[in-house]
């Protein structure tokens, strides 16, 4: 079993070294401390959701921060309670390695198996890489910010800009996508996992010297450590073959609401307000079933009864959570700004909450400076605080088109960002 191992018993970080927060690592807010706990796929059990739950109110601030990556986030912790953080996350089994706690980012198609949709289930790859990557030494060298993406053919999570992302096809085979390039690697599906580790491997062995924390950092590009990929699964006897799978522009979340796929039980997707769940909205999720936390700040709770499906979307709907596409917060997102991060220039979420008007065409993320932490993939509105003003921007995919600045004036900020977003139709 894992020591529980205070922060301060942790190597101390290089200057310029990755200084991505973990739960065994924590890092210094200005509303206190912050762990960041990695969920593979983000799948939680009902035991390990009330774990985090508890360590929450009992050593936080009480809410939970989902992430863009399927996360959780605990923030406003004493800086002395990493030892008693630690001891509860064991004790619930969301610390199976001290060692790889920090690069265990996987995000995975969250509504896989449960619609009907895509082309396999991907619980297997999820299970199989996490295993992997836990008993690799050479995988503890990857950074807090080396992204796994397992997508079930859907492509939803294939557009989040992983460094290494799994497709599965319907012929029983998958692709294996290298950085961003439209190139894919075609191996068999079983071999998915160990594909994807090896290809991890063939990262660390390119970085070197490079300062690259990500495939996008290689100086040799992602198509040479594609290629380099290639030489090693032929080495292993592993079949592989080359084919074109354009990455899709735009990263989409679950529909909002009951899902339904032939399945005896019910799923239910909801969205979070701004990624925030008080205790009584994370009780109410958790006390429903196994939940899948997804990319996009969104919770699937799995395993409904048919008859209680639509009464607990009901209460969810409620409590104040997203429950269709009708709701002002529906693609409404925000960093964590003031009082919390130092470096913001304002407190963006409640800047958002005033502007929340009649839902948009385009999702809308708010940023409390440049770094723009957390913010979506695809297209959507940018809103940034600036020293001169809040610039909006129309971003689509590499390309960022600004098209206003608003200065000292709520009003004319939320007529502005409405008019980006444009009306749903």
């Amino acid at each position: 079993m894992l020591a529980a191992m205070p922060p301060s018993a942790l190597p101390p970080r290089s200057p310029g070294g990755d200084a991505c927060p973990g739960t065994l690592r924590l890092h210094r807010a200005d509303d206190g401390a912050l762990a960041r706990v990695r969920l593979p796929g983000g799948v939680l059990t009902v035991a390990r959701a009330n774990a985090l739950g508890e360590a929450a109110v009992r050593l936080g601030d009480g809410e939970l921060h989902l992430t863009s990556r399927g996360n959780v986030q605990l923030r406003g912790l004493a800086p002395d309670c990493g030892a008693e953080l630690a001891g509860l996350l064991v004790s619930a089994g969301l610390l199976p390695s001290e060692r790889h706690e920090r690069i265990r980012n996987v995000v995975a198609s969250p509504l896989a198996g449960l619609d009907g949709l895509g082309a396999a289930e991907v619980g297997v790859w999820l299970a199989g890489l996490d295993r992997l990557l836990c008993g690799s030494d050479r995988a503890t060298a990857l950074s807090g910010r080396f992204l796994f993406a397992l997508d079930d053919g859907r492509g939803d999570v294939d557009a989040l800009g992983a460094d290494l992302t799994l497709l599965a096809r319907d012929d029983g085979d998958a692709m294996l996508r290298v950085g961003d390039t439209d190139t894919v690697l075609r191996i068999p599906a079983s071999q998915g996992p160990r594909a994807a580790l090896l290809a991890a491997e063939a990262f660390l062995d390119a970085a070197p010297d490079t300062g690259a924390w990500r495939v996008k950092d290689l100086p040799c590009g992602a198509a040479a450590l594609a290629d380099d990929v290639v030489r090693r699964l032929r080495r292993t006897g592993t079949a592989v073959s080359e084919d074109r799978h354009p990455r899709p522009h735009a990263s989409l979340p679950p529909a909002l609401g009951a899902v339904r796929g032939g399945r005896r039980d019910v799923a239910l997707s909801v969205g979070v307000p701004l990624g925030r769940l008080d205790p009584d909205r994370w009780r109410l999720l958790s006390s429903a079933g196994e939940l899948r936390l997804t990319p996009w700040r969104g919770v699937v709770v799995t395993g409904v009864a048919p008859d209680h499906a639509d009464e607990l979307l009901a209460a969810l709907a409620e409590a104040g959570l997203i429950t269709g596409p009708g709701s002002p917060w529906a693609g409404v997102g925000a960093c964590i700004g003031r009082p919390g991060c130092a470096k913001s220039l304002a407190d963006v979420r409640a800047e958002a909450g005033a502007a929340v008007g009649p839902a948009g065409r385009l999702p809308v993320y708010w940023s409390g400076c440049e770094r723009r932490c957390g913010h979506p993939h695809g297209e959507w509105i940018d809103v940034v605080a600036t020293p001169d003003g809040h610039r909006i921007s129309h971003v689509t995919g590499d390309r960022s088109d600004a098209t206003a600045t608003v200065r000292d004036n709520p009003a004319a900020l939320a007529a502005a960002v409405a008019a980006a977003r444009g009306s749903r139709t």
